[in-house]
């Protein structure tokens, strides 16, 4: 059974009561010197008290996918079995393989012209030589004859760390948040590429470009993109570019968005930090080279090496968020012919819940500054 079970969650859950039960049965027999009264209600208390925040933590998980799979929760690079199947309609990329479909949880969305499709693929960097499972959503347009022949917009939606990509469909449910938002009237149709930044898992690489080891930023920058436009109706050039994401995932957006703003128009972070994290899950990132650490800090950056424009996004809240001052700081320091809007919330928290109430106006801020679907040129 898989981490995520509700079975899982139901066995755990059912053995906790029984104990609990077996505890309140057995007490009086075992409230007795003597050692073999003694190791019986330490064994009951720990098996009760075990049992229950086993139940507390896989509720919790399930509520928010903080890991997909038991290999995931261990630290275990899972591996994957590729069929190669390129996306329909497109001329194809040997760096972008499909290899399942499911439809988006929309009301009436029984096929792809009504609620469109989430394609699950794999990634293969050329330059970077990393290789990343994603889900990409193409709305309902991308499957109707009036918008046949054209190029939509692209978003890519990044995870925090250790987050898995399918917390962006079920627990921040952003093809659904996009869906409504064009059906209201206030968002374009765009596709969007959905991953975690945890390319080499289980390490967190701060979307940074390793020595000798994992060159995120390339992929994120260069490889991800055009393998995506490639594969699929997406315009090429900066304007029809954005990128947003949540904590790891909103500083990699912003930092991304910053170094690379002929890639990327539009940068959105979510509760998002401003200079790369080094702690056991990044392990040597820099290998002294200060100039790397410089350019992985957002401050020293608009400072020292403003950005040549962009357009960039914020959020936080004034309780419940410990990122108040740094982003108020980050908000002064940007400059034109760079742009930048923020989002304040009263109160919220380092959550899926606050991120929920952030991103059906992030959705529509990326949708007002990215290209709306045109025909190819």
């Amino acid at each position: 059974m898989g981490l995520t079970s509700t079975a899982v969650l139901a066995v755990v859950a059912a053995t906790a009561v029984a104990l609990f039960a077996a505890t309140v049965r057995f007490w009086p027999r075992l409230a007795r010197p003597g050692a073999v009264a003694v190791s019986g209600r330490i064994g009951l208390l720990l098996a009760t008290q075990l049992t229950l925040f086993a139940a507390v933590g896989l509720a919790a998980n399930n509520a928010f996918l903080f890991y997909g799979s038991w290999a995931d929760l261990f630290g275990r690079e899972q591996e994957l079995g590729v069929v190669t199947d390129h996306a329909e309609g497109a001329a194809g990329s040997p760096h972008l393989a499909r290899i399942a479909t499911r439809r988006p949880d929309v009301p009436d969305g029984r096929t792809p012209s009504a609620g469109g499709r989430i394609d699950q693929v794999v990634v293969s960097g050329r330059r970077s030589g990393i290789e990343a499972p994603a889900y990409v959503y193409l709305p309902p347009e991308y499957f109707r004859a009036a918008y046949a022949g054209r190029t939509f917009p692209a978003a890519v939606v990044l995870t925090g760390y250790p987050g898995t990509a399918e917390n962006l469909l079920k627990g921040l449910r952003y093809p659904q948040t996009a869906h409504e938002r064009v059906r209201a009237g206030k968002a374009r149709p765009m596709i969007l590429v959905m991953l975690r930044p945890t390319v080499a898992p289980p390490r967190d690489t701060e979307c940074v470009d390793v020595p000798g080891g994992p060159q995120t930023e390339t992929f994120f920058a260069k490889d991800l993109p055009e393998a995506v436009a490639d594969s699929y109706r997406v315009g090429k050039e900066a304007r029809d570019w954005g990128i947003i994401g949540n904590s790891t995932g909103g500083y990699c957006a912003l930092k991304i968005g910053m170094l690379h703003p002929d890639r990327y128009a539009a940068s959105a972070g979510l509760s998002a930090y401003y200079e790369a994290a080094e702690d056991p899950t990044t392990g040597d990132l820099f290998h002294g080279r200060r100039e790397l650490r410089d350019r992985a800090d957002l401050m020293w950056n608009l400072e020292n090496r403003p950005p040549r424009g962009g357009s960039f996004l914020v959020t936080t809240s004034r309780e419940g968020e410990d990122n108040l001052r740094s982003t108020m700081r980050f908000i002064e320091k940007v400059k034109a012919p760079a742009r930048v809007s923020s989002i304040v919330l009263d109160s919220g928290g380092h959550n899926f819940t606050t991120w929920r109430r952030e991103i059906p106006p992030a959705l529509e801020w990326l949708s007002a500054r990215l290209g709306g679907s045109r025909a190819p040129e």
